[in-house]
């Protein structure tokens, strides 16, 4: 007997799918990608996830949040305004105490901002957390809450942010003409302040505006514009400003470039184009950890570094996925724009799984990571490593004092010359009364018409006025933060000494080195410091006595490559730091006996991209450069 034959007839249902998919992707057979002609596209049913939260989701949590500042995520998809409220998008100061906030969201970016009514309390662990409430753009939630620490500076943030990096660079010529125009910050920026009336592009004679859009990465702190047209004119000079209008997440306002007024105008740079645009996909040049390694600590970040600058917009938790067994590992997702590096790292306290193979894809193809010009990369880049059972080294934790450019212990800040300027605070626990030719925003420290610094945050010291109780409360926090860094720093096991004491013309990789007869140098030769790909690479410096970089006449220079970071370079001294004239310094100095940067008379500008910090003896410096990373 025949087996009953199956109707041909489809329900309305199937018929309604079935059109659904024809009008969305057309009926040819080698058009569809693989795609179920009924079914649909698999980003359908998808549910949508967090995939960049600022303050940066991380373990150990990220210290030193401004009180004022607000808090964002950004979701992999287009989301429901509606959904996204202050009873799905909470924060608790510390955890169990909720603070009363508003909700706003941005389209554009896909970013959700939290802003407390009232200042975070100072020195808390705060707990961020998006719950299911939230919902994309056709209904579907987020398939579990997805939280997050950090912990709040011990003071306020009046440091205004700086423009750090930007695509093109500065007087860039030969620029393709279908590129996008970056500006990357120091700082968490608000979203809503970056817009085509903060970040204005000019070009053409007579220079006019260049019609585009602006949108903000909160990931990677970066700010794009996008020109309307497909390439702009070539062979043309064009100018890129950046306003004080665009502000901080704490409300404080853009410290530009200008020559006029270096700490208070706008960021302008010139670049110009040449006659082509861009067509070559970018490339993963180098991958951390490299494939097949094994034993990886578990809380080990991810990174994939580009041959050329990204769009931030495209690096994502869709973009840059690590799976266990196939299975998605919750983390956030990060793009350090001036070192073209992608970080992931995984959201659990402890990390990774133990003993686990991971699979890491980063994703290509017109829904993939792309280049400024819009190239996709070709091909997806796929590598696996396993991990081993222990956790990484914990970070350097410095507390209140990270927010210092410097600081002069219990004897004072001395400045000499009118080219000092000292991005962060700067601070002593002496009296006001020791801290000369200096200035703030607020108040002016024995100035003479040869003496003049600029400090972009504020000065704490203690009482004669300007110097108030507050001040030296908060002063005294930080000297107490700054010994308990040092300690940490002097505690961690030695290292080797691989130039005896002479780091002049050394490549050295993220370690510990200790100083085997107590002193560094960096005198015979410039050093650099290679972070073979790894965004979160840090190197300590242990010296029980002294520290020299350059010679009288001979500048020395230390160099960051493959990635390397200054917020991750310390050096501990264990007497007094010297950095001879027009010398660029990198990393953390923290030295009982002081630091004495550049020698009075000295014209020539001294830069040190880290912080320069006391215990007991003062900091001095001639025309020098501080940039707090």
């Amino acid at each position: 007997m025949n087996s009953p034959r199956r109707s041909s007839v489809r329900s309305p249902i199937a018929w309604s799918w079935m059109l659904l998919a024809f009008l969305l992707f057309g009926c040819g057979g080698g058009g569809g990608g693989g795609l179920d002609p009924i079914l649909g596209p698999p980003v359908l049913g998808v549910p949508p996830t967090v995939s960049a939260t600022s303050p940066a989701a991380s373990e150990p949590p990220v210290s030193g949040v401004a009180i004022s500042s607000s808090v964002q995520a950004t979701f992999s998809k287009r989301m429901s305004a509606d959904s996204l409220t202050a009873s799905s998008f909470t924060l608790a100061c510390p955890a169990g105490a909720s603070m009363s906030a508003t909700v706003t969201y941005d389209a554009a970016s896909s970013t959700a901002t939290l802003t407390p009514t009232a200042a975070l309390p100072p020195g808390t662990l705060c707990v961020a957390t998006v719950t299911t409430a939230a919902r994309d753009t056709t209904g579907l939630a987020l398939a579990a809450n997805f939280s997050w620490q950090f912990r709040t500076a011990g003071l306020p943030d009046t440091t205004r942010p700086t423009v750090i990096f930007t695509v093109p660079v500065p007087t860039a010529t030969g620029v393709v003409t279908n590129t996008r125009i970056t500006a990357t910050f120091s700082e968490a920026m608000r979203a809503a302040s970056l817009t085509a009336d903060s970040f204005v592009v000019t070009g053409g004679s007579p220079a006019s505006p260049i019609g585009g859009t602006v949108s903000y990465s909160a990931s990677s702190r970066t700010a794009t514009f996008t020109p309307t047209a497909a390439t702009l004119p070539v062979n043309t000079v064009f100018t890129a400003t950046v306003t004080t209008t665009a502000t901080d997440a704490a409300g404080n306002a853009l410290a530009g470039n200008t020559a006029v007024a270096p700490n208070a105008g706008n960021h302008v740079w010139t670049f110009t184009t040449g006659s082509t645009a861009d067509a070559i996909p970018p490339t993963v040049l180098v991958v951390n950890p490299v494939a097949g390694a094994t034993a990886v600590c578990r809380t080990q970040s991810i990174n994939a570094s580009f041959s050329e600058p990204m769009d931030p917009a495209s690096i994502d938790t869709t973009t840059f996925r690590v799976t266990e067994n196939g299975v998605a590992v919750s983390g956030a997702v990060s793009y350090d724009a001036s070192n073209r590096i992608a970080t992931f790292s995984p959201t659990a306290a402890t990390g990774f799984s133990a003993n686990v193979a991971l699979s890491v894809t980063v994703a290509s193809g017109a829904a993939g990571v792309r280049d400024l010009a819009g190239n996709p990369l070709a091909a997806d880049q796929v590598w696996s490593f396993s991990t081993g059972t222990q956790a990484c080294a914990p970070p350097i934790d410095l507390q209140s004092i990270a927010g210092f450019g410097a600081f002069g212990g219990g004897a004072g800040v001395t400045n000499q010359g009118i080219n000092t300027v000292i991005g962060g605070n700067l601070g002593t626990t002496a009296a006001c009364t020791l801290v000369t030719g200096l200035h703030d925003r607020f108040d002016i420290y024995t100035e003479t018409p040869l003496n003049v610094g600029a400090v972009d945050g504020t000065i704490y010291c203690a009482p004669p006025a300007p110097g108030t109780v507050a001040k030296f409360d908060i002063a005294t926090q930080a000297r107490a933060d700054a010994q308990a860094s040092y300690n940490q720093l002097a505690a961690l096991p030695a290292g080797s000494d691989p130039g005896a004491g002479q780091l002049g013309g050394l490549v050295l990789p993220p370690a510990v080195y200790t100083a085997a007869g107590g002193t560094f140098a960096i005198t015979s030769g410039d050093l650099t410091l290679d972070a073979l790909g790894d965004a979160n690479a840090t190197w300590v410096f242990q010296s029980s006595a002294a520290m020299t970089i350059g010679l009288p006449g001979i500048p020395r220079r230390v160099f960051l490559i493959n990635g390397a970071k200054a917020s991750n370079v310390f050096w501990q001294v264990g007497s007094a730091g010297r950095i001879e004239d027009g010398s660029t310094m990198v990393g953390t100095i923290i030295a009982p006996a002081g630091i004495t940067i550049s020698t009075a008379g000295q014209t020539v500008q001294t830069t040190l991209t880290g912080r320069a910090i006391g215990l007991t003896a003062s900091v001095t410096m001639v025309n020098t450069t501080i940039v707090a990373p």
